[in-house]
Order: C-alpha cells, then structure tokens, then sequence
C-alpha cells in the first residue's frame, strides 16, 4: 500500500532515504570533504525541557493562544504539505477600476498561463514604477550612478561577477563558494549540512547540526539579486540577467515553500521577499526575465508572504525580528496590490510597523535593544517604510516621522569622529538593503537618504564627512531618485530648506537618559575628542538578547583616532565559547569582580538574570562635563558589590573616570580596557601609552591599593584580548587590565590624556588619598587628583561630589 504524505513518519533521518522529493536535487554532489547531513530535528540544544515548562508557565492568555494557533498551522502544514510542490500556484485580488488587468487575470485562471504571462508582466512594467521608489524606477538613474558614484558602481559590477561565478560575499568571510550548483542548505564556513525537515522543525541554533545559520541564511536573503541587477542596469549585460534567472530557478527547484533551513524563520523569509521584490523591478526589460519566470516569482513571492503572515514572531523575538517581517508584508502588499491577500498583508505591515515604535523605542531616539547596529537596520526598515507610503498615498501618523529622526539624531551624536558608528552591543554586519557592500561602521548611504528624505541639513553633514563622499549616496539615488540630494525630494512642507552639509553646533556633553547613554566630545571636527558612557540596561527587557555585558563600560577617539573600543560580536551559533567572551563583561572597558563578569550567558540569546543600570548625575558647567551612574550585578554576591562610575571631561581636554566599588569582604577586582589593534605599552612611572596614527592616548590608574597592571593581546585561555571588526573576524589587539586583590570599598581614579604627538611627554599627577597622603599609598581612598599640564588643576573626589577648585 501507498503511504500518503501524511501518514509517513515526519523527517526523521531513517525515513528519508530513498523518498522522491524535491530533497534530491538540493542534495547535490557529495564532496570528499564535505560531511553528509545529519538529522536537524534531533539532539540537544541550550534549552532543556525544564526551561521550556518555565517559559509555559509565564506565558499569558494572549500568547499562548497565539502561539498554540501557530503551532497548528505548522502541524497542519508539516502533514498536508505535497512534497514536491516546486511552483505554488498564484491567486490574485479583483482590482476595481482596473478592467486590464481583470482580462488579464481571467484568461491566466481560463487559458494558457504561459500565453497570458506575457501580458500580465507588461502590464506589471508599465505600472510597477508608480509604486517602487523613484530611484529605481527612474529611466536614466544609471547613468547618473555611474557619473556621481562611480567608484560604488565599480565594486557593484566586481560583486556581480563574482556571482556569476556562484561566489557570493558574505559577512566578514569575503567571497564564498557553495558549490556549483549551489547548496543553498551548506554552511561554507563549518562545512555543515543540513539535513532535509520541515522548517518548523529545524534547530537553527544548533551548530552542530545546522553549522552557522547565520552563514546560511545569509546566502538565501537573496541580497545578491541587488549586486546582478544593479549590473544589468548600469552595463546591459546579459551575464547578470542570465545568472539571475538560472540561481532563482535553481533555489525554487530545491527550496519547497515550508521545508528546509531557508523556511525556518519568519524574518529571514521576509528579508528575502524584498529582494525578490526589488529583482522584480530592477530586472524589468531584461530578455532572461521571462513571462514564465516572472509568473513562477508572482507565486513564491505570495507564498513568502502567506508564510510570513503565518508566522509572525510576536513573542518569539518581537524586536527586529517582528519589524522586519511586518515590512516584507507591505513591500508585498504595496508593490503587488493584484495578488491574493497583497490588501491584507500591506495593512498588517502598516499596523505592526507603526504600533512597534512606540514600543520598541525609547523616548530620545535609542532602539530599545541597546545595539547600534540594530539601531541602524531599524532605521533603514522605517525609512523603507515611509518613502514605499508616501509614494504609494498610504497614511502614516506624523509621529511615525518624528521617531524616525530621533533615532537617526542619535546615531548622530554615536557617530566618531572619524565617520563611523562605534559597535554597541550585538553587531552582525548585515543589512537590510545592502546596494552597496560597506564595512560595518560605514552608514553614509544611512544618513544621506534620512537628509534628502527628512530635510534634515545635520544628517547630510554626517554623510558627507568622510572620504568619496558622493559614494555615500549610492542608495538615496536608487530610493529617492537623482534629484534627491539636492534636496528637491524633501516635503512640501519644508519648501525653503538647504540640504547642503551643515556642521553641528558644538554641544560638549549629550545625555539620552532612558536610552543609557552619555556622549562627551570636544568638536563636530575631524580631530575631535569623544568619549561614550554606557549607563543603560543589559539589552531589552524582552531577553536581553542582543545586548552586551557592558553595563558602565566606556569607547574612547582622542584626536580623530578610535582608541578604546568595543570588542564586538564575531559570531552567534557558531561557537559558544567564542560569542560567550565576545559578549561578556571581560571583552569591554568596565570593572568584572572575582573574575565573575555582570551576567552570566544562557545560550546564544539570552542571560541569567539582568542586572539593572541608573544613570545618577549628567551635569555641565564652566567647560567640565560630569556623568554619573552605577549598577547592581553584583548585589547576589555573599558579601554585595556595587560599582558606581563617574566620568568627568575636563575643558575638553582628557578625562578622569572614578570607579567605586562597595562591599566589606575580600575581592579580586579586574579594571580593564579594551583597545582597537594599535601597539600600547607599559612605561615609567605607572602610565600606559596607545600610540595611533598621529596621536597618542596615555592611562594611568591611581589607588590606595597596589594595583598589578597587564596587557594581553589575542590570548585563548582564558580568551583576553581580541577585536572583531566584521562577522565571522576577529584579530589580537591589546586589552589593559588594572588588577588587585583586596578588601572593599575600593576606589580607582584612572586618567586618559590625549596627546596630539605620539611621543609627547605625560603630564605630572598626583594623588591624594583620605589619609593625606601622596601618591596613592595604602591607608585611604583615592580622594583626589592634581594634574599639571601647562596649567595645574586639582580635583578633589567626595562620594557623590566632585570639586575642582571653586567646585562643580
């Protein structure tokens, strides 16, 4: 007797061999070292069954009936699912008014599909541009790319062809291959292999079964569609319009919507849905875009919608994650009003995208994950947004509007010196709509199109500061047209408005008190000083998961140059031991006690607990800035530790940072600071010298206690000492750390002095202690600084107070 699909056991290992599916050809050919695919249902993963039945028990009404409805519609799906479904069938809305398309979508429903595909894809070409961004719908926008942004084009073009070879760049690996065809299931970077499941089923966070999934996911965004069809439209070669339709047909071919690890999460799908929307529009006219291709893509594409509508991540990951399927949605449902559903999915998408702002952030700009990468990838979704609703006649409340230029405002005051954003928090180098390939803290294309968008001059600055800066507006070309950066795309409602680059005003000190963050710098200028205090909560309140035990943590750019960093991400799934450092208190410039960093990991994306932070004091007066706050991580202990730090600037010249740590018993205290790679060195006298290009950074930290100084660079056991600049990278550079073993309270002053000459000598200081004693000796709290350069300054340090001579 002949098993139906739902009566065969569900995509266990055994039960595959030898079933005929679409599995087959995805499998492809078996390298010698490639392993084969092991089972991606099976085996254990971070979260016991334990934790799982404390999770249950916490949810409430709400969520369980949401998640119980999704969990039927996956069983359902897992059991009625036809298997070799390869081309899901396409059903489309009754347009009123528009009797074209009504002719069209009968005779395809009626007649020969092929036939009638021809007509439905003109009719697509002659009304497409009305809905898609002004950019890409504009006739001669490629060749005002190629006069205005020519050294982009270049590396576009390079990226194309190296697709056409199936190498794909991905994250901080650079180009990789996934064999020929591709594997869209194989992890390039581990080698792994996932085996065959339904989507549902497939333990993504499980790297020994799935290898990286952020590896693979990564390829199947389907991002490089922006790379072949940015080709064709600036060259009209038809290499890239071939490579697109042979790498799409292939991908459907072997991907069944519902099966596999590229049907495993909601977020991921979407981010594909809008590359695929945007190759549907850049690819317009190229004779490899067949009608049948074309045909096949309407049907994927309302199929990613169906499944995203179906599994939206509201209690899963109802961060980005939600955002980012709620955009898919509307790009769907704006682009394609004619498909089945497209009128459902665009006013979802606009319900979610506009209830999730207020909610996800907080007031004063700051994305509520604590992540200045997943700042920037919100920033681009609303963007997205809000030029597809404006061009479309959708309503949007201004509100919606008015955070928007909050958040890319303090992406603003993040930004360096240099021009980069610093990394706060979790950074995977990926993006939303990457049309061009830029390194991680590279968000000119970012500030370019929120100037010409919201007529903000400030933000045209920002991207206009670093060099080829016509480069940094490749993709306010392609969304808001040519014209755009002179500012004739902005609102009638700001008729009058200069878009030219307009430097800030000086502000020494900028507090986002909700938000956990306290910037100090010098200037707006090229050679500025800047430091920033991270005062805010341990991530969001939802799991933490992408933030940082970082809690009072500083990054420091004297003289233009990035000094002390943070450490980054370097991976999620890939190895634990290696994302448990990279996110611990012992990878950022804070304080750890007992060797014990502020939190302690529970699996890839969450914590054991959250402790919380407060900012305290942020005050400026008489060309000093003082910024106070302290944290509880430590307040479990047997003998309870709290550290409170207060960073003071001094006329925008150097800083002092004061670390006190509360208790009564004996503690191993460790104060470290990370650097970027750059030779540091120990020298006379206690002081620490960072020498960049150009300049100089010197620490010196002062206590009652002796305190044992090291510099460790690219150490593995335990791991001390690494920068991840990109995903997937990571290189030695120096991390200082000041260490004692002592009874508390303790208290450590320590003093970064820029020095605009490298080999400048240190400034004379000297401490004061309670005991009236000179020179940091054992008997008292530091309870003082006397600094004397050019000018003597004395700084006397109380518990809440800091006085510097009449006071502040």
């Amino acid at each position: 007797m002949t098993r139906r699909p739902w009566q065969q056991p569900l995509f266990c290992c055994s039960t595959l061999r030898g079933r005929p599916s679409p599995w087959r050809a995805m499998r492809g050919r078996k390298s010698s070292n490639t392993p084969g695919p092991r089972c991606a249902v099976h085996g254990r993963i971070f979260t016991g069954t334990r934790v799982k039945l404390q999770r249950l028990f916490e949810m409430n009404p709400a969520e369980l009936a949401f998640r119980g409805r999704q969990h039927l519609a996956r069983t359902v799906d897992r059991f009625v699912a036809p298997l070799g479904t390869s081309s899901p069938a396409c059903r489309y809305e009754a347009l009123d008014g528009d009797i074209t398309f009504q002719r069209i979508a009968f005779l395809l429903e009626k007649g020969d599909p092929l036939t009638t595909a021809a007509q439905l894809q003109q009719r697509f070409a002659q009304i497409a541009p009305l809905r898609f961004f002004a950019g890409a719908s504009e006739p001669g926008i490629a060749a005002h790319i190629a006069t205005h942004c020519a050294e982009a084009r270049q590396r576009i073009i390079e990226s194309a062809d190296a697709v056409c070879r199936d190498e794909f760049d991905i994250l901080g690996y650079g180009k990789l291959s996934f064999g020929s065809p591709v594997n869209w299931q194989f992890d390039a970077v581990s080698g792994q292999r996932t085996a065959p499941a339904h989507g549902s089923q497939i333990r993504y966070l499980a790297n020994d079964l799935v290898g990286d999934s952020k590896v693979v996911w990564e390829l199947n965004r389907h991002q490089w569609l922006l790379d072949l069809g940015q080709a064709w439209r600036f060259t009209g070669d038809a290499r890239y319009a071939e490579a697109f339709a042979r790498q799409l047909s292939h991908w459907m071919n072997v991907n069944p919507p519902g099966f596999g690890m590229n049907w495993s999460s909601s977020l991921e799908v979407a981010v594909r849905l809008i590359s695929w929307c945007w190759a549907l529009n850049l690819f317009r006219g190229a004779a490899a875009f067949t009608p049948e291709l074309f045909l096949r893509m309407l049907g994927w594409i309302q199929a990613h919608a169906r499944y995203v509508e179906r599994n939206l991540s509201r209690y899963f990951s109802p961060n980005t994650h939600l955002t980012g399927e709620a955009l898919g949605l509307f790009y769907a449902g704006t682009l394609l009003p004619e498909l089945n559903g497209a009128k459902r999915w665009k006013e979802l998408g606009r319900k979610i995208l506009v209830a999730e702002l207020d909610r996800q952030v907080l007031p004063g700009g700051v994305h509520f994950e604590q992540s200045t990468r997943y700042q920037c990838y919100t920033v681009e979704m609303y963007l997205h947004f809000l030029i597809l609703a404006e061009r479309n006649h959708v309503a949007v409340p201004a509100s919606v509007r008015t955070c928007l230029g909050q958040m890319v405002e303090f992406l603003l005051q993040m930004r360096r010196p240099d021009g980069t954003m610093p990394q706060i928090g979790d950074a995977d180098g990926g993006w939303l709509l990457p049309l061009v390939r830029r390194e991680p803290g590279d968000y000119r294309g970012l500030f370019a199109t929120a100037a010409a968008f919201l007529g903000n001059p400030l933000f045209a600055w920002a991207a206009g500061n670093m060099a080829n800066a016509t480069d940094g507006a490749l993709e306010t070309h392609w969304l808001l047209g040519s014209r755009a950066i002179d500012g004739s795309s902005r609102p009638e409602s700001e008729p009058g408005l200069d878009l030219r680059p307009s430097p800030l005003s000086p502000v020494a000190l900028r507090c986002f008190r909700e938000g956990g963050y306290v910037v100090m710098r010098s200037s707006w200028g090229e050679r500025a000083h800047q430091l920033i205090f991270d005062t805010g909560p341990l991530g969001c309140s939802v799991s933490g998961g992408h933030g940082h035990a970082d809690l009072l943590s500083v990054q420091c750019s004297a003289w233009g140059e990035n000094f002390l960093v943070d450490a980054g991400t370097f991976c999620y799934t890939a190895d634990a031991a290696w994302r448990g450092f990279f996110r611990s208190s012992q990878a950022h410039s804070t304080v750890t006690v007992d060797g014990r960093g502020q939190a302690e990991p529970d699996g890839p994306f969450s914590w054991h607990g959250r402790p919380s932070a407060r900012l305290l004091k942020c005050a400026s007066m008489q060309g000093y800035c003082l910024a106070e706050a302290e944290h509880d991580a430590w307040s479990s202990l047997e003998d309870p530790v709290i550290h409170r730090r207060r960073v003071l600037f001094v006329d925008s010249r150097y800083w002092l940072i004061i670390d006190d740590l509360s208790g009564r018993a004996e503690h191993r205290i460790d104060l470290r600071y990370q650097f970027a790679p750059m030779p540091v060195a120990a020298e006379e006298h206690g002081w620490v010298r960072a020498r960049g290009n150009g300049s100089a950074l010197l620490i010196k930290a002062f206590s009652s206690v002796p305190l044992a100084t090291t510099i460790a660079r690219g150490q593995r056991l335990p791991p001390v000492g690494w920068f991840s600049p990109h995903y997937g990278q990571k290189i030695p550079a120096p991390a200082l750390t000041f260490s004692a073993d002592t009874v508390l309270p303790l208290r450590v002053v320590t003093l970064l002095y820029p020095l605009s000459d490298p080999e400048a000598d240190a400034p004379e200081v000297v401490a004061l202690t309670e005991a009236g004693a000179e020179g940091g000796s054992e008997g008292g709290r530091v309870a003082g600084v006397t600094v004397a350069a050019g000018e003597q300054e004395t700084f006397f340090i109380e518990d809440h107070e800091v006085f510097i001579q009449n006071g502040i």
